[in-house]
């Protein structure tokens, strides 16, 4: 049975750390629209949070606005002065970065 155990938690740190590392290389493609970036992003927050990770939500906003074109930079450092990013939902972020795409 211990042998059983020990084995499974082998795997699941191999996942949580494969996730980990994809997480941290998430970027956004050039042509890449919002909606997808940030469905790709929350599929592998939500991926770390079933392997028992506690995601906060500052921490994902801070990921998504690091990870974003060159062409939103104005849009980061709009959304760096006029919020708390500490307070920020992605949901805020979300709605903020397609107003920005549609007036592209």
């Amino acid at each position: 049975m211990r042998w059983k155990y020990q084995g499974s938690t082998k795997v699941k740190r191999a996942q949580f750390q494969a996730l980990q590392k994809e997480f941290e290389l998430l970027n956004m493609k050039d042509r890449e629209k919002i909606d997808s970036f940030l469905a790709r992003t929350l599929t592998v927050v939500n991926k770390m949070k079933v392997n028992g990770e506690v995601m906060e939500p500052s921490t994902v906003v801070g990921k998504i606005l690091r990870s974003l074109t060159p062409k939103f930079n104005y849009v980061v450092c709009s959304s760096e002065e006029s919020n708390d990013l500490n307070t920020m939902s992605i949901y805020e972020l979300h709605g903020s970065l397609l107003v920005q795409e549609q007036r592209m």
